[in-house]
């Protein structure tokens, strides 16, 4: 499933290509991918909620695409010109639509196919002032850029016995860190994934909602992390962990600020890359409740220097 930054530089892209022109009409080839009854308009812009991607149109309509696991949105335009986005496969470059086309998008200059194969993202078609009171997105909380220290902290505290890499992937605490980044932003800040909320202090916090800014923000500019799943929406992969990973694939490599060996393991059904150096074990029930108001943490020596 795409991550945060590779749904927003997929927007920026087909924001290039489709933005004032004019959606004539929509053939819908799978009734599980679609949404809504047929759709027309001028699209007025391209928008982000999370992972979901909203086009709006000039007459209060607007089209919410989740491309989920296998999705795809491809452009034909004028002059043969096709850009790609979304999980890679010889959709890329073959003749359209094909057996895995769930719905066609038609424009007055190009066509936009949204692929599917497994059938679990899909096209839903609502009113422009409904989306943000849509079920699926009022969930959301606010992304790293929306969102305050203070508002973190509370919303862990209210997570105190839970691990703090799987409380960050709920969308419902904070919206866009899938499990590439909460390795990155874990790492970045010094805090181990297994680590429970109530022992996070505010000054961790702000460090980790900090570290979570700069990680998606390198990645946004890098084009995304692609991991062969994938592309920008001009076909070009993203480079994400080739620039700036720093655990995240690395294991069995030195860690690029002590040399400890970065290892992998797994949290709560996740597979999980850590410095068992830089990012100390978790803290006892006595230790944590030795935490002074000073916001200090006591920390536990390394085990592997």
């Amino acid at each position: 499933m795409p991550e945060l930054p590779e749904v927003e530089t997929i927007r920026r892209g087909l924001s290039q290509f489709i933005v004032k022109k004019k959606l004539t009409g929509t053939e819908i080839l799978c009734d599980k991918s679609f949404q809504g009854g047929p759709v027309a308009g001028i699209v007025n812009r391209v928008r982000r909620f999370g992972k979901a991607l909203i086009i709006d149109l000039d007459n209060q309509k607007s089209l919410m695409i989740h491309l989920r696991m296998t999705g795809q949105l491809i452009y034909d335009g004028e002059g043969r010109e096709r850009y790609a986005a979304g999980h890679p496969s010889d959709n890329f470059v073959a003749a359209l639509p094909n057996k895995q086309t769930r719905v066609i998008l038609h424009f007055d200059a190009g066509t936009l196919y949204f692929n599917d194969q497994r059938k679990f993202g899909f096209i839903k078609v609502l009113p422009t002032a409904e989306v943000e009171h849509d079920p699926f997105i009022k969930k959301l909380a606010p992304e790293p850029w929306d969102m305050s220290a203070d508002n973190l902290y509370a919303k862990l505290q209210r997570h105190k016995h839970s691990c703090i890499k799987p409380t960050i992937l709920d969308q419902t605490i904070i919206c866009g860190l899938g499990n590439i980044y909460a390795d990155e932003s874990l790492f970045q800040a010094r805090i181990h994934p297994e680590r429970k909320c109530g022992t996070i202090t505010r000054t961790e916090v702000a460090r980790l909602l900090a570290a979570a800014k700069d990680v998606m923000e390198k990645s946004i500019t890098s084009g995304g992390s692609t991991m062969a799943t994938y592309v920008k929406a001009d076909g070009e992969k993203g480079d994400y962990l080739e620039k700036f990973a720093q655990v995240f694939h690395r294991d069995g490599k030195p860690c690029l600020v002590c040399g400890t060996t970065i290892i992998k393991f797994k949290v709560a059904g996740r597979g999980t890359h850590i410095c068992p150096h830089c990012q100390r074990p978790p803290l006892s029930e006595a230790e944590a409740s030795a935490c002074d108001s000073s916001d200090k943490i006591p920390q536990k020596e390394p085990t592997n220097a």
